[in-house]
């Protein structure tokens, strides 16, 4: 059994969730999002994009409702004893599997709580969920119930992003070796990727952000893969990823020469990195990590180039993206805590003058303060 943390870890978290169960008044907790399902028994898979729910009551059984191709995936990656498959044929409905399994744990009549807020759960199958618990069951929306549970790590958890942090260093160490004029985007992507993997490491739950030129602005993955020219700009943002634990990195590296204004932007960037870490620390909330941040560029003449958040939490999440609640956007009422990890992103994007600088790094927060880390260099860096 390919388990990543120990028994007392597993078992630690799902008292947890079994308090936090009883404390809202739930019977019993249909999951839905994968990250849930990882965290609580291990279980690792792509198979979330079909019909597929862990059931927890409130006397602690586990059962699992997925396809056949996950059978073994689950016996081999989780903790998971008592997995059920539902079969495809046409016109199938699990949903009436999972009714079955609900007669079995009497939970007719009951309050169940519904991951609702998961990319396991497309909304067809919401709409026939909902149908097959009607006049059944209560249900409740309790999609933060595990999520809330996951922002603050353990020191198991914190090993792995640590790890990952260090397999990100190795794919900048790739990028500034690589990234000159001439060079396909494609080259650098491959040569982060190979160390990243090399070192032990995962795919992303999302794609790279890479772009050069105009696309230096643009803050998400797309086809586009352009060879650097002479003078150019090339916008990256990475992370590396251990155990489906992420740390994640972005910077904007001008290549050949830097346009004056590349500089003014970073020195902006840098300086609200750093007034962000001084807000980053338990007991503040994360609204003022993001109001700090605005205020930063704002008195600096960035208004317009700004965005309108300034980070996440990370940890371990699937496909189709690493960002992880809580947000770092004004009036955020999260009040930070150790073992929270956040990654901290600095962006400007100036579309009149076609310019772009980012730095972002991902952060632990401690009992005094908060750790970067990644340990690579904050300057800006001419290719």
């Amino acid at each position: 059994m390919g388990l990543h943390f120990t028994q007392e870890e597993f078992k630690s978290r799902k008292s947890k969730v079994l308090n936090s169960m009883k404390k809202q008044n739930i019977d019993a907790l249909l999951m839905f999002r994968q990250e849930s399902m990882y965290w609580l028994t291990g279980y690792d898979t792509f198979g979330y994009v079909f019909f597929q729910t862990l059931v927890l009551d409130q006397t602690g059984n586990l059962i699992l409702l997925t396809r056949a191709p996950d059978l073994r995936q689950a016996q081999n990656t989780s903790n998971i004893e008592d997995i059920r498959i539902w079969i495809d044929k046409d016109g199938s409905n699990p949903t009436n599997n999972l009714r079955v399994i609900l007669d079995e744990l009497n939970l007719k009549g009951k309050k169940l709580g519904v991951e609702y807020e998961a990319y396991g759960l497309t909304g067809r199958n919401a709409l026939r969920l909902n149908k097959s618990l009607e006049n059944y069951c209560s249900i409740e929306d309790k999609s933060e119930l595990i999520t809330e549970l996951r922002v603050v790590k353990s020191k198991e958890e914190v090993a792995y992003v640590r790890k990952a942090a260090e397999l990100a260093d190795r794919a900048l160490d790739e990028v500034w070796k690589h990234a000159k004029p001439g060079v396909s985007e494609s080259k650098i992507l491959a040569e982060m990727n190979r160390v990243i993997f090399e070192g032990g490491g995962d795919y992303p739950a999302n794609e790279f952000i890479i772009g050069s030129g105009k696309n230096a602005l643009l803050c998400r993955y797309q086809a586009e893969k352009q060879t650097l020219k002479n003078v150019d700009q090339l916008t990256i943002e990475w992370a590396g990823t251990y155990r489906h634990y992420h740390s994640a990195m972005f910077r904007t590296i001008p290549i050949g020469k830097a346009d004056p204004e590349h500089h003014k932007m970073h020195k902006a960037c840098l300086e609200a990195l750093k007034n962000c870490e001084s807000k980053l620390k338990p007991g503040n909330k994360v609204g003022e990590v993001f109001d700090i941040h605005a205020k930063t560029f704002d008195d600096l003449g960035f208004n317009k180039a700004r965005m309108n958040a300034c980070g996440y939490s990370l940890g371990t999440t699937f496909s189709p993206n690493w960002m992880d609640v809580p947000m770092l956007y004004s009036g955020n009422p999260y009040v930070i805590e150790p073992g929270n990890i956040f990654f901290m992103h600095m962006i400007l994007m100036n579309s009149d003058n076609q310019l772009a600088m980012n730095l972002g790094e991902t952060y632990l927060v401690t009992e005094q303060g908060n750790e970067r880390l990644g340990k690579q260099k904050l300057d800006l860096v001419v290719l």
